[in-house]
């Protein structure tokens, strides 16, 4: 079996060039994925299950999931039951209820909102998205407004 040199260096000159392109490939690629984000589907749930009304004692506050963001769920010292974004309009931190101050509050910064959502000191721009609650049996049910 005779193999010309032409015919080696052009398999050789073949193998270089698919070893230098996958190269490339493995290289830049990961920095195009980075560079464009997946895209977030939002979930098309409007309404959950927050919790239970036996879980939830007045003037206490509970993180739960609404869809892909967090949600915070207030039972107030009178017993009126309150839900939120828990997202903090600032720099997107999940904020949490502090039950000694009455008030919602957003350890990234120290921002502060009171129990209707208005944001009264702290750098947070705009109030907590505030969503709809409704008690059935035993459920609290949180709802987009």
């Amino acid at each position: 079996m005779d193999v010309s040199r032409g015919e080696r260096r052009s398999f050789l000159n073949y193998m270089l060039g698919t070893g230098a392109l996958a190269t490339l490939g493995a290289i830049f690629y990961p920095m195009f994925r980075f560079m464009i984000p997946p895209r977030v589907v939002e979930s098309a749930a409007s309404s959950v299950v927050a919790a239970r009304v036996s879980e939830i004692r007045p003037n206490e506050g509970r993180i739960f999931k609404f869809g892909s963001r967090p949600g915070l769920l207030i039972q107030t010292a009178p017993g009126e039951y309150r839900a939120f974004n828990a997202t903090c309009t600032h720099l997107d931190c999940t904020v949490q209820y502090l039950a000694e101050e009455r008030l919602i509050w957003c350890a990234c910064h120290n921002g502060r909102y009171d129990l209707t959502g208005k944001n009264i000191s702290g750098p947070p721009p705009r109030p907590l998205e505030e969503f709809t609650v409704n008690v059935r049996g035993d459920e609290v049910v949180v709802s987009r407004g």
